[in-house]
């Protein structure tokens, strides 16, 4: 695996070593795993997913930014609504990492 592969993941896995980052990475794939299965990109309002986070609005705007600039969602303003999507290059080179290395165990 090339180093700036080594380098993305590492980044992913960071960001996902949180586990309010995790909680809401899992929330967003769960509110769009119909739509990603279909092919489409599935965004979801922020505010949504702060409903299902006991946590406040800054820490999870902090939180989101970490997810978009580890490349795992991408985040857009829509007014003064932000929507959020999971990445699906990220997502894949995160799912083909994981079935590499559990494909040789």
């Amino acid at each position: 695996m090339a180093k700036t592969d080594v380098d993305r993941l590492a980044r992913m896995f960071r960001a996902l070593s949180n586990p309010n980052r995790l909680r809401l990475f899992m929330n967003l794939l769960d509110e769009s795993k119909l739509d990603l299965a279909k092919g489409r990109v599935h965004d979801c309002f922020l505010v949504k997913l702060l409903a299902g986070l006991d946590l406040g609005a800054p820490t999870v705007s902090h939180h989101v930014k970490e997810l978009a600039d580890a490349g795992l969602i991408h985040t857009q303003r829509e007014g003064k609504q932000l929507t959020c999507s999971v990445d699906p290059e990220g997502l894949a080179v995160l799912r083909g990492a994981l079935a590499l290395k559990t494909s040789k165990v």
